[in-house]
């Protein structure tokens, strides 16, 4: 696990609500598309399972997620549906409405929110929350704008890396760690399926 500076620390202990794009942040950015028999197309992406477990982690530590992604997609609701992930607003290109929409339903102040995004659409978020994170192979552009650039690459465990960071800051991470040493069944992350 990276070290954190003290700073970085501070804004992610104040943490409840922790938001992401998907193409680029939960994936590696490519969108794939299949022939479907009969003509058309179907869409398909990759996740990582390890930002899998780590969202589940974050619910066990009692945070509250979201998407905000400018694409929609069958994929993305079966994730969000797997995960227990608690928002969604897809077709946001333009992302402020949707973020203050889910803000006023969490019920959560602009420094009690992490957004993890890769591109120059996601800087108005990113500007406004109180720990704006980058997936290392984001856009340069980003990096003056951000608190944190990871170092796990979008749809490579980016988002788990800022997951771990909120879990350090709040002092719940290490509890988790020595739960799984101990084999303690007591962790329950409400798996609904056999991978994260």
């Amino acid at each position: 696990m990276p070290k954190f500076s003290q700073k970085l620390l501070v804004r992610a202990k104040k943490i409840k609500l922790l938001l992401m794009d998907v193409d680029g942040v939960l994936t590696d950015g490519n969108i794939y598309y299949l022939p479907r028999p009969g003509g058309g197309m179907i869409e398909t992406k990759g996740f990582h399972s390890r930002d899998g477990l780590g969202i589940r982690l974050a619910h066990y530590a009692q945070l509250k997620t979201g998407i905000i992604t400018g694409r929609s997609s069958p994929v993305i609701e079966f994730r969000v549906k797997e995960l227990g992930i608690h928002f969604l607003e897809q077709n946001a290109l333009e992302k402020l409405a949707p973020y203050e929409r889910i803000q006023q339903a969490a019920q959560v102040q602009d420094e009690e929110v992490c957004y993890v995004g890769d591109d120059i659409v996601d800087l108005p978020l990113l500007k406004r929350v109180g720990l704006a994170v980058c997936v290392s192979d984001g856009d340069e552009f980003l990096r003056r704008h951000v608190h944190m650039w990871t170092q796990r690459r979008g749809g490579r465990g980016a988002v788990r890396e800022a997951i771990e960071l909120i879990l350090t800051a709040q002092g719940k991470w290490d509890a988790i760690l020595k739960s799984y040493l101990r084999g303690d069944r007591s962790l329950d992350l409400k798996r609904t399926d056999r991978t994260a």
